[in-house]
C-alpha cells in the first residue's frame, strides 16, 4: 500500500525539509498573485474583486519577489489570481521562473488555453491546475458566474491533453465541494484518477463571495462521509492510503510551515484564507517580514500555539484543520477548525471573537475598563470600551478622565496577549504599565459613549514592550500616545 503523494501543498516535501524550513525561517514554496483581474465571477471565490488594479505590482517587482522567494530556499512558485492567463506578461514570467530553476504551478479557469498556449505551458514544465467543478454545463456556468464557462473549461482540458498532459507534466483539476455538486464528485474523482490526473478537491473557505452564498454549504457529516468514501476508493482501486482530514481530499495542508501568499499589491499573508497582512514587500524584504511576523511564528509553531479541540487531536502532527476556515469563522487564526467533523460536538469549546475581556486579562472590576476584544491582527488589536456610571475614572459630571487613556491602551494590549495564549496552557501573563509618552488628547468621552481602541506593538525588548494606542469615538481620534509595558514571558 502506498501513501498518496501526488498532491499539492506540502506532500511533495519531506518532513525533514519542512522542519528545516520552520527552524531556519526558510520557504519551500510561495503563492503569488500576479493580478486580481479575472473574467469569471465564481460565487465561491475568496478573491472578491473590488479593486481598480492601478497599484498592482509591476513585472519588475514580481521578478524581484521571485528572486527573494528563491533566496529563502523555495523550490516552487504557485501562481494564483484573479485569472493568471489574462495577465499580459504571464509567459515572460513563466520563462523567468524556469530560468531560475524553480517549478511552477498555475491555477487557471482555462481562459486562453488554446492549442498553442497549452504547448507553451507544457514546454515550460508548468503544472496546470484547471478549475472544474461539475460535468453539468448549467451548474458549472452558475458556479463560475459566467455563461459559457463550461465550454471554455472543456476546450482548455482538451488542449492540455493534446499538448501532452499529464504525461511529463502534472495536470490537476481544482474542484470545490458544495451542496450542488457533491453527488457527482465520486464519479469525477475516478474519471480523473483513471487518466492520471491529480484531483484537487477542497472544502470551501467561508470568505469573499462564499460568505454571500450560503446555499453552497454542505453538512459537516455529509462532508465526512464523502471524504471517507473517496479514501475507500483510493485505497481499494488505486492503492493510495490516506486518512480523511479537512480541507483537502487525499491531501494535507500544512502550508504555513513552509509557504506564504503575496497578493498583487505586495501584501504578505500566511495564506489566502488567513487574510491578515503581515507586511508589504514594497516596504520591507520578504525574509524580514516573515522573520518578524508574530502571526507567521504562531502558525509555524502551531503544535504549541493552536487552541481548543484541535490541540488535543491525535492527528495534530499531520493536521491542524483549515486555518482559513478557522480564521474566517472565529476571527482567530489559532482557533480549532469549526468545519472539521471531529469538532462537530465541541463548538462551545472553540473561542470566537468578539470576546469579553474578563476572560483574557487579570484585571477585575472596578479596575477592568476594556469590555470586549473585537479583532486581532499582526501585532495589533481592536478593543471596545462602553462607558457607564460604574466605569472607573468617570467623574461626577459623567466624563471620562484623561488619566484613563494610558490604562485603556495597556488593558487593550493585555487582552490581545491573553487571547493569543488562551487555551494553550499558558494562561494570561502578568504585566505592568511602566510609562507614558507623547499622550495627546483631542476630545472627550462620557457615560453612554462607546470607544474603540487600536493597540499596536511598536517595539519589543525582552519582556519590555512599546505600545502605540489610538482611541476612537466614532470615526474621530480622541486620544493617542505610546506606553511602555512589562509582561511576563511564559
Amino acid at each position: 500500500m502506498k501513501s498518496c503523494n501526488n498532491r499539492m501543498y506540502g506532500a511533495e516535501f519531506s518532513p525533514e525539509e519542512i522542519q528545516d524550513a520552520v527552524s531556519n525561517g526558510r520557504l519551500l514554496s510561495a503563492e503569488i498573485e500576479f493580478s486580481r483581474r479575472c473574467n469569471f465571477n465564481c460565487i465561491y471565490c475568496y478573491a472578491k474583486d473590488d479593486s481598480d488594479y492601478k497599484d498592482e505590482l509591476t513585472p519588475e517587482e514580481i521578478r524581484d519577489l521571485i528572486l527573494q522567494v528563491k533566496d529563502m530556499g523555495a523550490k516552487k512558485i504557485i501562481i494564483l489570481g484573479g485569472e493568471p492567463m489574462v495577465y499580459p506578461q504571464l509567459f515572460d514570467m513563466l520563462a523567468f521562473i524556469r530560468s531560475e530553476g524553480l517549478y511552477t504551478e498555475l491555477f487557471t479557469n482555462g481562459t486562453r488555453i488554446n492549442a498553442s498556449n497549452a504547448r507553451i505551458l507544457y514546454e515550460h514544465g508548468v503544472a496546470v491546475i484547471l478549475k472544474m467543478n461539475s460535468f453539468d454545463e448549467k451548474l458549472q456556468d452558475m458556479l463560475a458566474g459566467r455563461k459559457g464557462a463550461y465550454s471554455l473549461i472543456q476546450e482548455a482540458f482538451k488542449n492540455l491533453k493534446n499538448a501532452g498532459y499529464p504525461s511529463g507534466a502534472l495536470l490537476g483539476v481544482s474542484t470545490i465541494i458544495c451542496k450542488q455538486n457533491i453527488d457527482e464528485l465520486e464519479s469525477m474523482w475516478t474519471w480523473l484518477r483513471d487518466q492520471g490526473i491529480t484531483p484537487f478537491f477542497e472544502m470551501i473557505t467561508p470568505q469573499g463571495n462564499a460568505k454571500m452564498n450560503e446555499l453552497l454549504n454542505v453538512d459537516t457529516e455529509q462532508i465526512y462521509r464523502f471524504f471517507s468514501r473517496i479514501a475507500e476508493i483510493d485505497r481499494d482501486k488505486y492503492g493510495y492510503n490516506w486518512e480523511p482530514q479537512p480541507p483537502l481530499v487525499a491531501g494535507e495542508c500544512l502550508r504555513h510551515q513552509f509557504s506564504c501568499a503575496i497578493d498583487s499589491y505586495g501584501y504578505v499573508q500566511p495564506c489566502v484564507g488567513v487574510t491578515i497582512p503581515v507586511g508589504n514587500i514594497r516596504e520591507k524584504k520578504l525574509a524580514d517580514i516573515i522573520r518578524e511576523s508574530e502571526v507567521m511564528k504562531d502558525l509555524k509553531n502551531y503544535k504549541q500555539t493552536i487552541k481548543g479541540p484541535c490541540k488535543e487531536c491525535l492527528n495534530l502532527s499531520k493536521c491542524y484543520g483549515c486555518r482559513g476556515a478557522a480564521y474566517q469563522l472565529t476571527g482567530d487564526y489559532l482557533a480549532s477548525d469549526p468545519l472539521c467533523w471531529k469538532n462537530t460536538g465541541r463548538q462551545a469549546d472553540i473561542a470566537r471573537l468578539p470576546m469579553n475581556t474578563s476572560e483574557l486579562v487579570p484585571h477585575k472590576p472596578p479596575m477592568l475598563i476594556v469590555n470586549k476584544l473585537l479583532e486581532v491582527k499582526e501585532r495589533e488589536s481592536v478593543t471596545e470600551v462602553q462607558i457607564s456610571k460604574d466605569t472607573i475614572f468617570v467623574s461626577e459630571n459623567g466624563s471620562l478622565d484623561d488619566a484613563s487613556y494610558p490604562e485603556i491602551i495597556a488593558q487593550s494590549i493585555a487582552a490581545q496577549e491573553g487571547f493569543r495564549k488562551i487555551g494553550n496552557g499558558n494562561g494570561s501573563a502578568k504585566g505592568f504599565l511602566l510609562g507614558v509618552k507623547n499622550l495627546e488628547i483631542f476630545g472627550s468621552a462620557h457615560i453612554g459613549d462607546t470607544l474603540r481602541i487600536l493597540a499596536s506593538k511598536v517595539a519589543k525588548y525582552g519582556e519590555f514592550g512599546v505600545i502605540k494606542g489610538e482611541i476612537f469615538k466614532g470615526e474621530d481620534v480622541i486620544a493617542k500616545g505610546e506606553i511602555k509595558v512589562w509582561h511576563e514571558e511564559k
